[in-house]
C-alpha cells in the first residue's frame, strides 16, 4: 500500500488517474483542491482536502508519510512556478520519495519549440528545478511523465474516457478534415490514450525500481503521413488545410492570450481565440520533434500493450 497525494486532483486527467489508482483498492489518496471538497465524489481511499497550495508548512503536515506525490498543476497559471516549486519543497521536507511534475504531453525535444508552445516554458523550469535541487545528491527521485498527444481526440465527438473533454484536434475524423504544415508527412508525433497514461501512473506507482527522471509513456509512435492514411481509411480522402510553415513560424505569441487564463473555465470566445493558434503553435512543435516522445516506461513494464492509432481508430470509426 503506497500513500499518495495528488495536487490539483480537480483537473480531467487527475481524474482520470485517480479512477485508476482507486481501481487498484492498495492506495490511500490525498486529493488536493481548491474548491469545496464536498462538492467531489465520495471514492474508496480517497480523502479531498481543500488547499491553495500557498502555505508550505501546510504542505509539509499534508505530506506526512507520502510515498508518491502526483502534480497535475496547470503550469501556464503557476506564475513563477511557485506552486511547483512549493510542492517540491514541502515534498522534501516531508520526506516524500517521488514526485512526478506537472508534464503530460511533449517529450524532452520541447525545449526546442518553446516560441511556438510557450504556455508549457514551466514545464521545462520545473525540470530544471528538481535537476538542480537533485545536484549535490538525491533528495527526490522523480519522474516526467511525457505522453505526447491524448489519442482520445482522434474519437470526438465520441466519448471515450470517463472526465477529460475532447475537441477537433488537428485531425477532425467526423468531418474528414485536418490542419497540417507543408512538408510535415514525415514528422514524427506518439498519440496516447487517456487509459494507458492512467494505467501506467498507476502502475509506476507501485514500481519497486528507481523512477526515471525522463518518463516517456509512448503509445503509439506515428508519421503523420501514416496517421492521415489511417485516418482516411474510415471513409472518404480528407480535406487538408496545408499551411506554410514559414507563416506558422512567423505568428508572434502574446502572453495575455494564455497567461493568468484558466482555459477550463474561460468563455467560449476566449478559449476559441488560443485554440485558433495553439494549433499552429503546436503543429510547430511537431515539425521540431516535440511530441516524439521516449518510451522509458515501455521499457520498465514490457508487458503491457499500449493502444495503436490504427486499432483505435477502426475501434471507434470503422473502416471501409
Amino acid at each position: 500500500m503506497v500513500k499518495i497525494a495528488i495536487a490539483s486532483a480537480s483537473s480531467q486527467l487527475a481524474r482520470e488517474v485517480l479512477d485508476a489508482l482507486v481501481a487498484t483498492k492498495r492506495h490511500e489518496i490525498i486529493a488536493l483542491v481548491r474548491k469545496d471538497p464536498t462538492i467531489y465524489p465520495s471514492l474508496p481511499g480517497v480523502t479531498w482536502v481543500q488547499t491553495t497550495c500557498q502555505d508550505k508548512a501546510e504542505l509539509v503536515r499534508l505530506f506526512k508519510g507520502v510515498e508518491t506525490v502526483l502534480s497535475f498543476a496547470p503550469v501556464h497559471l503557476d506564475v513563477g512556478n511557485a506552486i511547483q516549486k512549493r510542492l517540491i519543497d514541502a515534498a522534501v521536507e516531508a520526506g516524500v520519495k517521488r514526485f512526478a511534475p506537472s508534464e503530460w504531453a511533449t517529450g524532452v525535444k520541447m525545449e526546442l519549440a518553446l516560441d511556438g508552445i510557450p504556455w508549457y516554458a514551466g514545464k521545462l523550469e520545473v525540470a530544471h528545478y528538481l535537476e538542480e535541487i537533485n545536484k549535490e545528491k538525491k533528495v527526490i527521485e522523480y519522474t516526467r511523465f511525457q505522453v505526447g498527444i491524448f489519442m482520445n481526440y482522434l474519437a470526438h465527438p465520441h466519448k471515450t474516457a470517463n472526465h477529460i473533454t475532447t475537441m477537433s484536434f488537428l485531425f477532425d475524423l467526423e468531418n474528414q478534415q485536418a490542419m497540417l504544415v507543408e512538408g510535415s508527412l514525415d514528422d514524427v508525433t506518439v498519440w496516447t490514450t487517456i487509459q494507458d497514461i492512467a494505467t501506467v501512473v498507476a502502475r509506476a506507482v507501485d514500481y519497486e525500481g528507481e523512477w526515471p527522471a525522463v518518463g516517456g509513456i509512448a503509445g503509439s509512435r506515428i508519421t503523420v503521413g501514416e496517421l492521415l492514411r489511417i485516418a482516411e481509411s474510415i471513409g472518404r480522402p480528407f480535406t487538408v488545410n496545408w499551411l506554410k510553415k514559414e507563416d506558422v513560424e512567423a505568428i508572434e505569441w502574446k502572453s495575455e492570450w494564455y497567461e493568468g487564463i484558466d482555459l477550463r473555465n474561460a468563455p467560449p470566445e476566449r478559449f476559441q481565440q488560443f485554440m485558433s493558434v495553439a494549433v499552429q503553435g503546436i503543429l510547430i512543435g511537431i515539425s521540431r520533434g516535440a511530441y516524439d516522445v521516449s518510451n522509458e516506461w515501455n521499457k520498465l513494464l514490457p508487458d503491457y500493450e499500449f493502444t495503436q492509432v490504427g486499432d483505435f481508430v477502426k475501434k471507434i470509426w470503422g473502416g471501409k
